[in-house]
């Protein structure tokens, strides 16, 4: 068990680079396929046998078998999803990543078709509301903040129709960094929202991107649809108060 957890703390500090985190990943594997087996055959002993050490063996045995449990998990995902690491709604120069040290190098991105992506992850596509982009920003960002994500570039939209952007990293519980973008377009009445999820220091996001961008933007068409259930004038404009008209001057009569 130390073999498996110290690696990921370690991997999620940053203390060790990927490959030093799977080759130690792969030697926990051994070692837990090895105490499940040295436990299935001191079982077959103590069963001939009729010695005492039960209660070793399967403490032994339930442990390995504890430890295997986050491969299988891992690896059926492996299986379920194709080799992708980047996912995106729109195209990808639109929604530039924001690099940090030991990402630069990171591998080249495997994306997806049109027609596979839709079949994969049928949410993941561009969204668009009747509710002005500021609206739509502003609810954006309140969600990145909810779910936690550190925030690394924040661009308000200019109040011109320039878009609105988010940059935002998610750490997966292995440790793997994944870098979540976020672009609000529209106009004082409607608003479309595009989002990107892509795997820095990854060769395959076991599906995670993709869901990522499903979950996101299924919570918020709850949100949007909430909100104008909740307040139906919360996308009509403010109107200002008439400016008084100016009273009609008086000529002063003349003096004398």
């Amino acid at each position: 068990m130390p073999l498996l957890l110290i690696p990921v703390l370690l991997h999620r500090e940053r203390l060790i680079v990927g490959d030093v985190f799977l080759a130690t990943m792969a030697a926990a594997a051994l070692v837990a396929l090895l105490a499940v087996l040295v436990g299935l055959f001191a079982l077959a002993r103590l069963w001939q046998s009729g010695d005492q050490g039960w209660t070793k063996a399967l403490i032994g045995l339930f442990l390995g078998l504890l430890c295997l449990l986050p491969f299988g998990y891992y690896g059926r995902l492996a299986l379920h999803y194709p080799a992708v690491t980047d996912v995106t709604t729109a195209d990808r120069a639109l929604m530039p990543l924001v690099f940090e040290p030991g990402t630069a190098d990171m591998p080249p991105p495997k994306m997806l078709s049109a027609a596979e992506l839709a079949a994969e992850f049928p949410n993941v596509e561009t969204r668009s509301y009747p509710l002005g982009q500021n609206q739509t920003f502003e609810l954006v960002r309140s969600m990145v903040e909810e779910r936690g994500w550190d925030v690394r570039m924040l661009r308000e939209p200019d109040g011109v129709g320039g878009a609105g952007r988010i940059n935002a990293q998610v750490v997966t519980i292995p440790g793997w960094r994944e870098e979540v973008v976020l672009r609000v377009t529209g106009t004082p009445d409607s608003a479309s929202v595009d989002m990107r999820s892509a795997s820095l220091n990854a060769r395959h996001d076991l599906g995670s991107n993709g869901l990522r961008v499903e979950e996101f933007l299924v919570a918020l068409d709850d949100a949007i649809t909430t909100l104008l259930r909740d307040n139906p004038n919360a996308n009509q404009p403010v109107e200002l108060d008439p400016t008084p008209e100016s009273e009609p001057e008086v000529e002063a009569p003349p003096t004398n």
